[in-house]
């Protein structure tokens, strides 16, 4: 065989792997956990990346803990910018429930409290 033609099948070969990793890939999709892995929080102080598997999973938090409109036996919840909109119109302002939600608790457990140790992300 010549160079060209080995050049040729690879291509060929290379194209057609493409072609069914693509088709694999779009006709089985992941399905999506249905409590979120990680949240990412927007704000003008810096973007908050929130592990919300590792609240639940290493440090035991409840739904109820932070979704306390939440009820027993409700199985998805509300985001909290659904009613802590970030103008405070109905309820506090989301900012302000963050800070009293999560510096509360980190100050309870020894975590990071400093703004950069949440606020780290632009």
């Amino acid at each position: 065989m010549d160079g060209k033609k080995e050049i040729k099948i690879a291509s060929v070969l290379a194209g057609i792997l493409f072609l069914v990793g693509v088709v694999a890939y779009a006709g089985f999709p992941q399905k999506a956990p249905e409590e979120p892995i990680r949240i990412m929080l927007k704000s003008v102080g810096g973007n908050v990346l929130f592990h919300h598997k590792q609240h639940v999973e290493d440090y035991g938090f409840e739904c109820m803990d932070c979704h306390h409109t939440m009820d027993d036996n409700e199985s998805k919840a509300e985001a909290c910018g659904e009613c802590h909109t970030p103008s405070g119109e109905d309820a506090l302002r989301r900012a302000d429930a963050f800070h009293q939600q999560c510096k509360g608790c980190h100050e309870e457990v020894g975590a990071p409290e400093e703004c950069s140790g949440c606020h780290m992300l632009r």
